[in-house]
């Protein structure tokens, strides 16, 4: 792609945008749902007017990279480490709760047994994105509810990694000891690198040039995306990565400053993922699946509140909260369709099962993100007195 065509897509994207956004807030929808219907209409499959797809996906994936970052500046080490130990039970349970009941409605709609697995796995998570987009973070970050919430998707963070092992290697039944004994030991030794690097080489730098703004905007992206590339290389994904990156430096003052700095970056490469999400749907395909992705999409965002107020009793506020944390995360993941993916490249799963997962993904992003808006805070809220950044 040229750099006339690069500048003419971004023109369509964001121009649009703000379009979609005016009739979005004039309708009081969320946001994120006029993104999305932006991308479908624009996209290859819709007016065409936006054919290179992968380039708009690749771009939007750092705007997730930055969205853990800020999230990691926001918890320290030792709150995070509770915090894991307190929803461990509480995620593995709920993800085999989702992976049964998408498993079901799979095979009753006659996918193979296989697929249908992989339906499940793919129903399990809940989209980061979505769910912390939506989170204030002025507001439930600091409460004890808006932190489980981010366990949560940190520890399905994890276990979408373990699927994805599992999902590519197509010669045998499952990953090996050693791959599973090397993401075990993989993530300790990242925390422990970053936290040696941030001590000995961040730090002295951030302390002896603290006055030039500039610079400390560079070193920030340098870190934050540097850690993420670690991780990555590592065998984990650069979200880890890039959350890692985050808490290692939350204790410090600047960490406050640093989070108010990158709001702008982080907003411009998420309004291209939800973009990338809609321009990603093969309409004509997708047709023909309507009927069992709608009856996944609506027993996924009607389950998972259910599931999460039942399960996250022992470590919740109060009843308000867990039942404002269950709808937050009552949708499917962004994980959901990157296995797919992999398994499509993989011959473990055949069309009409990736669309059907696709457009389920899709159903509940715009459900779960219109409930969030419409019933409690979030920084794009179209009630005045909803909105909180």
């Amino acid at each position: 792609m040229d750099e006339t065509s690069i500048v003419f897509t971004l023109f369509l994207v964001f121009t649009g945008a703000a379009l979609a956004a005016t009739l979005a807030l004039y309708a009081r929808q969320a946001l994120i749902v006029g993104y999305i219907f932006l991308g479908v209409l624009l996209g290859p499959w819709g007016a065409g007017l936006v054919s290179d797809t992968l380039l708009i996906a690749d771009m939007a994936h750092v705007g997730i990279i930055f969205l853990l970052f800020l999230l990691g500046l926001n918890l320290t080490p030792q709150k995070l480490g509770t915090l894991l130990r307190q929803t461990l039970v509480v995620t593995f349970v709920s993800s085999l709760i989702f992976c049964a009941a998408g498993w079901v409605i799979a095979r009753a709609f006659g996918f193979s047994p296989f697929e249908s697995l992989l339906v499940g796995a793919a129903a399990m998570f809940s989209s980061t994105i979505v769910g912390i987009k939506l989170l204030p973070t002025t507001v439930l970050h600091h409460r004890h509810m808006g932190e489980v919430i981010i366990s949560v998707l940190l520890l399905q963070d994890l276990l979408a990694i373990i699927v994805m092992l599992v999902v590519q290697s197509p010669e045998r039944e499952g990953i090996s000891l050693l791959e599973v004994g090397w993401l075990i030991t993989a993530l300790p030794i990242l925390i422990a690198v970053a936290f040696l690097l941030e001590r000995f080489v961040l730090l002295p730098l951030l302390r002896r040039f603290d006055r030039v703004v500039e610079y400390i905007f560079l070193l920030t992206l340098a870190w934050c995306l540097g850690i993420a590339e670690l991780a990555e290389a590592m065998g984990l994904s650069y979200e880890i990565g890039a959350f890692i990156a985050g808490i290692a430096i939350a204790a410090n003052p600047i960490a406050l400053y640093i989070a108010e700095s990158l709001k702008p970056l982080r907003d411009f490469f998420l309004v291209l993922f939800f973009f990338a999400i809609g321009a990603s749907l093969n309409l004509e395909a997708a047709s023909h699946v309507v009927v069992p992705a709608l009856v996944l999409a609506v027993v996924m965002v009607l389950l998972k509140p259910v599931v999460y107020r039942a399960v996250f009793g022992t470590v919740a506020e109060s009843k308000k909260l867990v039942w404002e944390s269950g709808w937050r995360l009552g949708q499917m993941s962004e994980f959901s369709l990157l296995i797919t993916f992999l398994a499509l490249e993989n011959a473990r799963i055949g069309n009409d099962a990736v669309y059907m997962i696709q457009l389920a993904t899709l159903i509940t992003f715009v459900i779960s993100s219109s409930i969030v808006v419409l019933r409690f805070p979030t920084p794009v809220a179209t009630n005045e007195k909803l909105r909180r950044d």
